[in-house]
């Protein structure tokens, strides 16, 4: 803004090309609103990083005492991936002496995405937990903006700007490549999860590494690329067999994707650890039932979620605190499939 002036509602009104009345509805969540004028109110808020007065006004002093846990997924996946569960269950934890509310906020679609974005601008939440990090999504950055706390579960990139803890992602594939190689295997393809992801692409470069420093090549046709689901797995499963039938073992980047993989193994008449050793990460409960039981990289999700509850009352405390950036090491848990 010109000389430094706090933007207004009529500013917010002028950029989204709609009347202040509108803006106001926008701001105080009422129905009364097509899709359309909400969209571009809320990306004029999150441009202007405008503020509305009431909030300013409130915003040393004022407290709601809860937190959003935001997670950007579906119902369907938020059931099927034992991470999100154990994750609510570590932020609970971390809020359990305390008197902070917990909400938790699925974000399905860009309306979910703007009705967050309005109460985030009413301050209706003291701060912010986001798992499921994805590189370009827009919402770490409009948090940032906004002015609110927020602490990632993982992070963007490894130059992520807000707190954040996250597994030791690289070495603990590393560990899992390296137990492969020690067992004798020689050609080791990698399930790994989405690159829009730093756990994707951490996990793919452990498993680079560790082939590296045996002195072996990382090739292309021994990765698939899949996205942490367990029909995803075994579709990527599908096309390494199909696409280098000599395989013999599979680092999967996740326990759940690792499911799907051992499915497409036994279709294809494929025994493990006989022909294919697999090893997956996480050290879900689905690790312990599968058949055979799974070896896995331990990461420790109930203590990640602990702890980016317990940065995120800090930061509440103290706006001026030093962001944290933790990483918690990881463990490989040796079973039958390797």
């Amino acid at each position: 803004m010109p000389g430094g002036q706090r933007p207004t509602i009529k500013t917010v009104a002028a950029r989204a090309g709609v009347g202040r009345t509108t803006v106001s509805r926008v701001i105080n969540g009422s129905t009364l609103v097509s899709d359309e004028a909400r969209a571009a109110v809320l990306a004029a808020i999150a441009e202007l990083n405008y503020v509305p007065n009431s909030v300013a006004r409130g915003l040393v002093t004022s407290r709601t005492n809860s937190i959003a846990l935001v997670i950007p997924e579906s119902e369907s996946r938020l059931g099927a991936e034992p991470y999100f569960a154990a994750v609510i269950r570590g932020v609970s934890i971390g809020l359990a002496d305390t008197r902070t509310q917990l909400q938790l906020i699925l974000v399905r679609d860009q309306g979910e995405r703007d009705r967050l974005t309005a109460s985030v601008a009413e301050r209706r939440v003291d701060g912010v937990l986001l798992a499921s990090v994805h590189e370009h999504d827009p919402l770490p950055a409009l948090l940032e903006d906004m002015g609110l706390p927020t602490v990632l579960a993982g992070r963007r990139t490894p130059e992520e700007s807000l707190s954040h803890a996250h597994a030791d992602n690289v070495g603990g594939a590393r560990a899992a490549v390296r137990h492969l190689l020690e067992r004798g295997r020689t050609t080791i393809a990698t399930v790994s999860g989405p690159m829009d992801m730093d756990v994707g692409r951490g996990r793919l470069q452990g498993w680079q590494d560790a082939l590296r420093a045996a002195g072996a090549r990382p090739e292309e046709r021994l990765v698939a690329r899949a996205d942490f689901t367990e029909e995803g797995g075994r579709a990527a499963a599908r096309t390494l067999l199909d696409r280098v039938p000599g395989l013999d073992a599979l680092f999967v980047a996740s326990d759940v994707m690792a499911v799907g993989a051992l499915s497409e193994l036994r279709a294809r008449g494929r025994r493990v650890p006989e022909d294919v050793a697999v090893v997956g990460f996480d050290d879900s409960f689905l690790a312990r039932h599968t058949h055979p039981p799974l070896t896995t990289v331990r990461q420790p999700v109930e203590e990640l979620g602990t702890t980016i509850a317990r940065v995120l009352l800090r930061e509440i405390a103290d706006p001026r605190a030093p962001r944290q950036r933790i990483a918690l090491p990881t463990e490989l848990v040796v079973r039958e499939s390797s």
